[in-house]
């Protein structure tokens, strides 16, 4: 029996986040330049989207590019920003025909004017879609997030729009990037990593980690049902 045959479809987590870890191993292994590996991750991509698009899982979140990743080599932000808007180009019919809604969270002034464009126009073209949302995390870290947030928090107090008082949970969360997206119920991570590298920290404060060796451009639909059925095994109590 495969594991998604084993999985409940009546328990599915609706909001599945995934740090796509292992490109640049995965290359090296093989002899080549890390941007093969983000190549062969393109095709990791698009099996686990349409993975959680054919179980019915209503957000998948994918940390794309951090901020910190501007730090790389010249050579290897261009070649992943290239990357960026081929792939958004060619995969915006696919999502349209599988009612996928594209969203990101991140700071997106920070892309070349050419991929900014690009992500802008597959966001409206995706828009109208009701199936599973797809989330890319570009240009993003949690600290950048949350730093955000408590400017904008107070601005907010500096112009008697806010009282101190009334600074709860739930006003950071509204003003994050996720604002409109239910908190991750599981996060994968490939590569055998463990750690979660400034990713969604508000926000997985209940979250359940699961961690795979497997390199992200090996990973594959069986290797997403077998994390979902994992976390189907456990039992969640919320801090309680």
């Amino acid at each position: 029996m495969t594991y998604k045959e084993k999985i409940d479809k009546a328990r599915l987590p609706q909001h599945i986040a995934i740090i796509m870890d292992g490109n640049g191993r995965w290359a090296k292994e093989r002899g080549f330049d890390r941007i093969v590996g983000h190549q062969n991750g393109v095709v990791s991509v698009r099996e686990t989207t349409e993975a959680a698009a054919e179980i019915g899982i209503k957000y998948l979140t994918l940390y794309a590019f951090s901020t910190e990743n501007w730090g790389r080599k010249k050579e290897e932000v261009d070649a992943l920003m290239e990357l960026l808007v081929d792939t958004i180009e060619k995969e915006t019919p696919t999502l349209n025909k599988n009612n996928v809604r594209l969203l990101t969270i991140g700071d997106l002034k920070r892309l070349p004017e050419g991929a900014a464009k690009k992500m802008a126009k597959c966001l409206d073209d995706t828009a109208g879609n009701t199936g599973l949302s797809l989330v890319l995390a570009l240009s993003y870290s949690s600290r950048w997030e949350i730093t955000n947030a408590v400017k904008e928090i107070c601005e907010e107090v500096k112009d008697g729009k806010l009282n101190p008082d009334d600074i709860t949970a739930d006003v950071i969360s509204r003003h994050l990037d996720t604002k409109s997206i239910p908190d991750p119920d599981l996060l994968i991570r490939t590569s055998g990593e463990l750690r979660i590298s400034n990713f969604l920290l508000w926000q997985l404060a209940y979250t359940e980690l699961y961690f795979t060796d497997v390199n992200w451009p090996d990973f594959r639909k069986e290797n997403l049902y077998e994390a979902i059925y994992n976390f189907q095994q456990r039992e969640r109590r919320f801090g309680k």
